[in-house]
């Protein structure tokens, strides 16, 4: 079956949904929440209508054994995915609210006879679930006029709708754009110039459309009656003047369709941005074939007024099969098919639970990562500024797990999750109140270089975008000019630079791309063992999850050395840095582990045969009872931030902060982790009154509290 009859087709079932409606109620909410159905061969139309109290975000349905979904359609703000075990799910971010309903098209390898349910909210809770039973309906041939028990209700052409020509002026032998409004939903019309039929369009269930046409090479330019007219006759006339053949289409009609975004290899959990141009203003759609043929994904996008066009963002899943894929683009007048693979050399592979997540709700971070190792997580926010760090064990099982709990006055944007093990590097983005958009980051091959050699960059970025790159001396000054790097289509790319004449010193390298930036600093020509070094702590006694500062003094741009040792002599973190120019040190990326075991921890600065030990004591947190303790964080544009730690809980914690005069600023509700533990970031609003506020927590069973000074 080609392309227009499967959209023939599809229209006519929508047309005909008010003929036979056979329902398989649910088994607990029959009355709440309606499926139903109605078929034309192997294809299908779902209508589901929220009568219940609650709002749906998620409709999963799914065939028996002895079928399979071929593709399906959705209506606009909604995204079908199909998994690996044939379940087709609908979802979108806006829910579908009592007494709203939402239609799906979907098409089998036969006809079906009944479709499986499942309705859910936006927290994947289920609400309702049951089988629909399709009811025939008599084939529908296209252009043949329905009889009069077929007929939809809805008017075709009223006193109210209206479409207009883009542009108002147009002329012979060019493309022009129609689009109209307050037409009948869901039916077809045709267009003319005067008594010439250009061609068949059909509105959507708003009664929209937007549509391309031809004015032909042999029309006269003269003025014209533009007609929309429906099956009965009826027509809306709009009357223009046609100039004369201009020997050239419209700039913004003849944007050809592109497509960027998709890399020739794909590894799971990667995240993509798919975009390109098209057509001002027409729509994009991306139909996705597994490497069975099967139809597993859908995305729909609408081009700009200057025909740029991009689909929101998607996340591969860490399920999907690997093997080729293939992607048919198409806006109506072209058709792009790309290709690509899916494999697994990856060791560390980490995905958000959801691409965008609301302010007050828990970020959640799964995946996997070699087993038995040791894994660095750091999470940056919008601004690039780190917010929290942990050093996690694997265990044999190789499963990572992360979490950060947001509240309503965490700052909105993208977030970057850093996952580092052995010589592995990965970054993963999520959005806070927003979906998120992939920065700009580099990174050098090593910290320190010495005069002569090269030193590598690795870029990653959107896909073919062109960055600036631009080195800043030891003296704060630009190293010659800002040098551009058109990234790979799988958004990397890789940049030598030639360090002979380079002085000794540190040097930062500023990658750039509109407003957005990231930075790195390298060193030349720096040296090991020159003066003796002393190292400390800011403080001796630390708990699981504290970060620990370092400072100290050595020679000036000396490389260090530091590493982290447990009390068993395993090496926990190790990492290059160096001294300044007045011979100062200051680390602190080093944290303790949340799972740290208590006793001596040791931190070794080594440069050449010159090193130094800063014993601190990790002390574990008691077997009985809960603990809340407050520590230093960061500065934000939004305000100060402090650390709230809860250990020994044993459930949901919730928090209070309260001023001196008994006044609650804020109440707060978080779920403690596995092990007890809460490290919760707490923007202090920048309103608030210097003083003594005290932290309360409470676990249901046990209560804590402390106090922290605001200056």
């Amino acid at each position: 079956m080609n392309r227009s009859s499967t959209r023939g087709i599809f229209l006519a079932v929508v047309l005909l949904f008010s003929i036979v409606l056979i329902i398989f109620p649910s088994n607990a909410y029959a009355e709440e929440i309606t499926v139903t159905s109605i078929a034309l061969d192997e294809t299908s139309v779902m209508e589901l209508t929220n009568d219940s109290d609650k709002e749906i975000n998620t409709l999963r349905i799914w065939l028996g054994s002895d079928f399979n979904f071929k593709s399906f359609k959705t209506e606009k703000g909604w995204v079908g995915e199909k998994n690996a075990q044939g379940v087709i799910i609908f979802t979108s971010s806006e829910s579908i609210k009592p007494g709203e309903s939402v239609k799906f098209g979907v098409k089998a390898d036969k006809p079906i006879s009944g479709i499986n349910w499942k309705v859910l909210d936006s927290k994947n809770t289920q609400i309702d679930t049951g089988k629909t039973i399709p009811g025939e309906i008599q084939k529908v041939v296209k252009n043949t006029k329905l009889n009069q028990n077929s007929q939809t209700t809805s008017e075709s052409i009223s006193s109210e709708s209206i479409f207009r020509i883009v542009p108002e002026k147009p002329n012979v032998d060019s493309t022009i754009r129609v689009t109209g409004d307050n037409f009948g939903p869901l039916q077809e019309f045709d267009f003319y110039i005067d008594s010439k039929k250009l061609g068949t369009f059909e509105t959507d269930e708003n009664g929209h459309f937007m549509t391309t046409m031809k004015i032909p090479s042999d029309q006269k330019a003269d003025r014209v009656d533009f007609k929309v007219k429906d099956q009965k006759g009826q027509e809306k006339k709009l009357s223009l003047r046609i100039g004369e053949n201009i020997n050239r289409i419209p700039e913004e009609a003849n944007t050809p369709l592109t497509v960027k975004g998709i890399p020739k290899i794909i590894h799971r959990g990667d995240f993509l941005e798919i975009f390109g141009t098209a057509s001002p203003g027409s729509g994009v759609t991306i139909e996705i074939q597994g490497p069975d043929n099967n139809v597993i994904r859908t995305r729909s996008a609408e081009a700009d007024s200057k025909g740029n066009w991009k689909l929101d963002p998607l996340l591969v899943p860490l399920d999907r099969p690997f093997g080729k894929y293939t992607g048919m683009i198409s806006d109506g007048r072209e058709t792009i098919t790309g290709s690509w693979e899916i494999k697994s050399d990856k060791v560390i592979i980490i995905t958000p639970s959801n691409l965008k997540f609301e302010p007050g709700e828990i970020m959640k971070f799964n995946g996997t990562a070699l087993p038995n190792k040791s894994i660095e997580i750091v999470l940056e926010d919008p601004l690039g500024k780190e917010i929290v760090s942990d050093i996690i064990k694997v265990d044999e099982t190789g499963f990572v797990k992360f979490e950060f709990p947001t509240t309503q006055n965490t700052p909105e944007g993208t977030y970057t999750l850093i996952a580092t093990q052995e010589k592995e590097k990965e970054f993963t983005y999520a959005g806070l109140g927003q979906l998120p958009t992939i920065p700009v980051n580099l990174e050098f091959d090593k910290l320190s270089y010495k005069t002569g050699e090269t030193a590598v960059i690795t870029i990653s970025g959107k896909p073919s975008e062109i960055v600036n790159l631009l080195i800043v001396d030891p003296s704060d000054k630009p190293k010659g000019e800002a040098t551009s790097i058109t990234l790979q289509p799988d958004g990397r790319g890789t940049h030598s630079i030639e360090l002979k004449g380079y002085a000794s010193g540190v040097y930062t390298a500023v990658i750039s791309k509109g407003s957005a930036q990231s930075s790195e600093v390298f060193t030349v020509g720096l040296q090991t063992g020159s003066g003796e070094i002393e190292i400390n702590t800011t403080k001796l006694d630390y708990h699981p999850g504290d970060s620990i500062l370092i400072l100290g003094d050595t020679g000036s741009n000396v490389l260090i050395t530091i590493t982290l040792i447990d009390p068993d002599g395993n090496e926990i973190k190790v990492k290059e840095t160096f001294s300044d120019k007045n011979g100062k040190i200051s680390e602190g990326s080093f944290r303790v582990p949340t799972d740290a075991i208590p006793g001596e921890w040791v931190i070794n600065a080594k440069s050449g045969s010159n090193f130094d030990n800063a014993i601190l004591n990790v002390i574990k947190q008691k077997d009985q009872g809960m603990s809340v303790e407050v520590g230093e964080g960061q500065k934000s544009p939004l305000g100060e931030i402090i650390n709230i730690h809860v250990f020994g809980a044993s459930q949901t914690v919730k928090i209070e902060i309260v001023a001196e005069d008994g006044e609650i600023i804020e109440k707060l509700s978080f779920p403690a982790s596995g092990s007890g533990e809460l490290n919760l970031p707490w923007i202090i609003p920048k309103d608030t009154e210097p003083g003594t506020y005290t932290v309360k927590a409470s676990d249901g069973k046990n209560n804590a509290e402390t106090t922290f000074e605001i200056q």
